[in-house]
């Protein structure tokens, strides 16, 4: 509530009161003696009663002489005549009593008055804004004010993206030591936006720099802009940038920018959209605010390619922090930062586990130390083992258990040799990812068994025959079905896909087919941050070419199930004496993978 409110409530309540101390001024100066109705009667026979005034309750009368106990003035309570008579044979003293009914009146006009009051300030107070969501509030800004005290998140909760971290510490120093830092004619960036995937820590970052900055922290999504009303998101923007200036120097965090930057006149959009209007307000503040005034916007987003290119040229947003998934050191950190509140065995290594889930982002691992924690619960152990962590990985990358999804003999013995053929494409070629385990416990969905394969380092770069083993092992499994059974299933559909998809990507954007030369006949097929969200692109070769590619890809293919097929012919005993160990164990760990491999006859490229 607001002080006016408060004003307004409490003049209220001081006229009531002042009303009810001049009614009772007036009480006491008009007092007349109150008597009981049988002295009433003895004064009327006596004939001293000289005039009276007759209510419906009530007698009024005066005295013609003072009385020797000083009555003059008096009043009394009518009774009925017929039991006055009755009292008077008895000599009973007597008066009538009428029920005091000033609280109930007093009340019949307070109380509905209090009720209006309260309504009206309510109203007032939503209308003011106190509520946050108010109609007067509508264009105010939502955005949340940190201090460092308030966030409990610095530096060194931030792992595995020290270079985003420097790059965001040199900001907040040149906040903090404005002087220092602009002596040689440098200003602070207007603007920095941190790009990644999912779950890299951009949140966590900027609440880092709420935590090390000791100036306001303006903190708001961008989806938090746009309302129903047109116009609303310009003015939320606008309240913004003005309450950062008045307490400037200060930060202002926009998360998930691209809900609120997404590119102008896309996808069909008309120029008047209420989105659009926000960002050109955006556009506008970015233009308008005064680095020297010590404003540093900071904004994230996994989304970068779908922003609107005047938000990302120069003078707007000056800098773009990658704030990519961490690798293997990364995850070290990272794991050493979350390790903290858990309660681990000796045998655990963070460097093990680290080297294990590669690809994982900082929120996968915190999510896989939390799940390791849960399976130690479950099984009422004092601390978390290695092996808590090694079925974490197994439950987050396959999914849970399904024991109790029964197979008839037939379909275990495909699920273990399809399996095995997996297993053993990859043991018999040289530079594939290392296998960890293989089983034929249902899990998930859909898998009947599984396969585990964890690279031994992280690659950024793959050889066009590193490609064609990684085929080769996908097919793996239909190529032991094939050379077992004579026949294949169903439980290949999702291996076709995925080596189908790297032979397409060697064909038309890397250029290695020999038929089509070195030539890129396609753009990149997905997100930038998001490989595994498809996006539609419009060809642009010929139908002729079209055929070329698709024989291409068909030959890449073919040529991988082949070298699939020798290396498990050539192992085809081994292939069936290791099944019946799965099909009895349902289960190889390293050790027994680690023997299989130095039976194996290794394969040889063709």
């Amino acid at each position: 509530m607001d002080d006016k409110a408060h004003i307004n409530f409490w003049y209220v309540m001081a006229a009531v009161l002042g009303m009810l101390f001049l009614q009772n001024l007036y009480i006491q100066y008009t007092k007349v003696e109150p008597i009981p109705y049988s002295r009433f009667q003895v004064l009327l026979e006596q004939g001293k009663i000289d005039e009276i005034a007759i209510t419906e309750n009530h007698i009024y009368g005066t005295l013609r002489e003072m009385g020797s106990d000083g009555l003059k003035d008096f009043v009394t309570t009518r009774v009925e005549p017929e039991l006055a008579e009755e009292f008077d044979k008895h000599h009973v003293v007597y008066t009538g009593v009428v029920k005091s009914t000033w609280i109930r009146d007093l009340l019949s006009w307070i109380l509905p008055m209090a009720i209006f009051i309260g309504i009206w300030l309510f109203i007032i107070r939503r209308m003011s804004g106190g509520m946050g969501s108010g109609l007067m509030s509508i264009g105010k800004s939502n955005a949340k004010v940190f201090v460092e005290k308030e966030t409990k998140v610095t530096f060194v909760d931030v792992a595995g993206v020290d270079e985003a971290k420097e790059e965001l510490i040199e900001v907040i120093n040149f906040l903090k030591n404005p002087v220092d830092y602009g002596r040689l004619g440098g200003r602070a960036p207007k603007g920095i936006l941190l790009v990644g995937p999912p779950g890299t820590g951009k949140t966590l970052l900027a609440r880092a720099v709420a935590g090390e900055a000791s100036v306001p922290f303006f903190s708001i999504s961008g989806s938090e802009f746009v309302e129903m009303f047109v116009g609303v998101g310009a003015a939320r923007v606008r309240d913004l940038f003005e309450q950062a200036q008045k307490l400037a120097p200060a930060i202002i965090f926009i998360d998930e920018l691209d809900s609120l930057g997404r590119a102008r006149g896309a996808y069909g959009l008309g120029g008047h959209d209420e989105k659009e209007q926000t960002l050109n307000q955006l556009l506008a503040e970015l233009d308008g605010f005064d680095p020297r005034s010590g404003i540093v916007l900071l904004a994230a987003t996994n989304r970068p390619e779908i922003l609107d290119p005047a938000l990302l040229r120069a003078g707007r947003f000056d800098r773009q922090i990658l704030v990519d998934r961490p690798d293997k050191i990364g995850r070290e950190q990272i794991l050493a930062v979350h390790v903290k509140k858990v309660r681990l065995n000796t045998d655990v290594k963070t460097e093990q586990i680290a080297a294990l889930t590669p690809g994982f982002t900082g929120a996968d691992l915190a999510n896989l130390i939390n799940e390791a924690a849960l399976l130690a619960t479950r099984r009422q152990a004092e601390s978390v083992t290695m092996e808590d962590f090694n079925n974490a990985i197994e439950r987050i990358v396959a999914g849970l258990e399904k024991r109790n999804r029964l197979l008839n003999p037939n379909e275990r013995r495909v699920v273990a040799f399809h399996e095995l053929g997996h297993t053993m494409v990859a043991l018999a070629l040289p530079g594939t990812d290392e296998v960890h385990k293989v089983s034929i416990i249902p899990r998930g969905v859909g898998a009947l068994g599984y396969t585990i394969q964890r690279p031994i380092e992280d690659r950024f770069l793959m050889t066009r025959t590193e490609l064609e083993y990684k085929m080769a092992v996908l097919l793996g499994g239909r190529a032991a079905e094939q050379v077992v059974f004579g026949e294949v299933s169903t439980g290949a559909s999702d291996d076709l896909v995925r080596a189908t998809n790297i032979a397409r990507a060697m064909v038309l954007r890397y250029g290695m087919s020999k038929a089509l030369g070195n030539v890129a006949y396609d753009r990149e097929h997905s997100t930038f941050m998001q490989p595994n969200m498809p996006m539609p692109q419009d060809r642009d070769y010929s139908e002729e070419t079209a055929k070329e590619v698709d024989n291409a890809v068909r030959t890449l293919v073919d040529q991988a199930l082949e070298r699939a097929i020798i290396i498990l012919q050539n192992n085809r005993a081994l292939l069936d004496q290791t099944a019946e160990a799965l099909l009895k164990a349902e289960t190889l760990n390293e050790p027994e993978l680690a023997q299989l491999k130095q039976a194996i006859i290794p394969g040889m490229p063709h």
